[in-house]
């Protein structure tokens, strides 16, 4: 059913805009985009078990991505890692501060609210991505995203004024949320270009290095604790790295050279619904999404559906 989906989301790719495929992959992007999006769907389940804090789970879990990935990395792209130009790393940079600022943000938010709460929130980034590719990627969308932007909007205020009727504390947690999705719409989009021209390999060693650094130095700042107390926290990490991010966004990484910034971002749809079943069934009865959260899912999906269906590439 997925594959079903996506292969539909698959054909509004323009395939005659610039970035247009020039040699066949190995592996359909299609079915990269199904494993990437399950995987990257228990991310939450996973954190939400850890006891460790918020940066020291992202720090840990992007830095044992980078050891895990350095191996490959050099073994079949070293040239192109060392070969990286000055203003290309200093991009790739850019784009791991992004990343480190989505994964800070959004972890904290689990510390707070819901899955539920948390992924919708921070799956609404397709909306921030369209409207800043009409405007500056020439990734035009229709008029009628307008209105997905404004049902999104509603079922974000639902949400949002839902919580605030439990507690400030998911409130809090829906704020963090919201920033992550902006650091996250800026890593999609900071990364689009250059990793056009990159392997999927070097980008991701790169840019998953300078993030971990950073949230190390922040774990540091703010006094996290580095060593956790319970082994099994190491277990939590590592999966985090291998499930989550190698399966995950390492995929969505290598699908970008050749779907639109749009689409990768369309199938990230379906996250917040497969988490939230996990969620329901791994972490009863406290993750089960109330009528308002439902109400309010609802309308975002609905929301992000109307933006990313309806967005077109200029000239068609």
């Amino acid at each position: 059913m997925l594959l079903i989906c996506f292969d539909s989301l698959w054909g509004k790719l323009n395939r005659r805009r610039r970035y247009a495929l020039l040699v066949k992959p190995r592996f359909d992007p299609r079915l990269a985009i199904v494993v990437a999006v399950v995987s990257i769907s228990f991310a939450s389940i996973f954190i939400k078990w850890s006891e460790s804090d918020a940066l020291t789970i992202a720090a840990y879990r992007l830095g044992f991505a980078t050891l895990i990935l350095l191996i490959p990395t050099f073994l079949l792209n070293r040239q192109e890692l060392f070969g990286l130009s000055r203003k290309e790393f200093v991009v790739l940079a850019l784009v791991g501060i992004a990343l480190a600022f989505h994964f800070g943000f959004w972890i904290s938010s689990l510390k707070h609210t819901t899955v539920a709460n948390s992924v919708l929130l921070v799956s609404t980034h397709p909306i921030l991505v369209g409207i800043i590719s009409h405007y500056y990627v020439r990734e035009r969308i229709t008029l009628i995203a307008g209105v997905g932007v404004g049902i999104a909007l509603i079922g974000m205020i639902i949400i949002g004024s839902s919580d605030l009727a439990l507690s400030p504390e998911f409130l809090l947690g829906d704020v963090l949320a919201l920033l992550g999705m902006f650091a996250l719409a800026a890593y999609l989009l900071s990364g689009r270009k250059i990793r056009q021209k990159t392997s999927v390999l070097p980008y991701v060693t790169v840019v998953y290095g300078i993030a971990a650094v950073c949230l190390f130095i922040g774990c540091f700042i703010f006094g996290a604790q580095l060593i956790p107390n319970q082994g099994q926290e190491w277990i939590l990490f590592l999966a985090l790295a291998i499930v989550p991010t190698i399966f995950g966004h390492t995929v969505y990484n290598w699908t970008l050279k050749y779907v639109t910034t749009l689409i990768v971002s369309m199938s990230i749809l379906f996250e917040p619904i497969l988490s939230a079943i996990f969620a329901t069934f791994l972490l009863v009865p406290a993750e089960i999404p109330s009528i308002w959260v439902l109400s309010g899912g609802i309308l975002i999906l609905v929301g992000i559906y109307f933006v990313a269906s309806r967005s077109r590439s200029n000239g068609n």
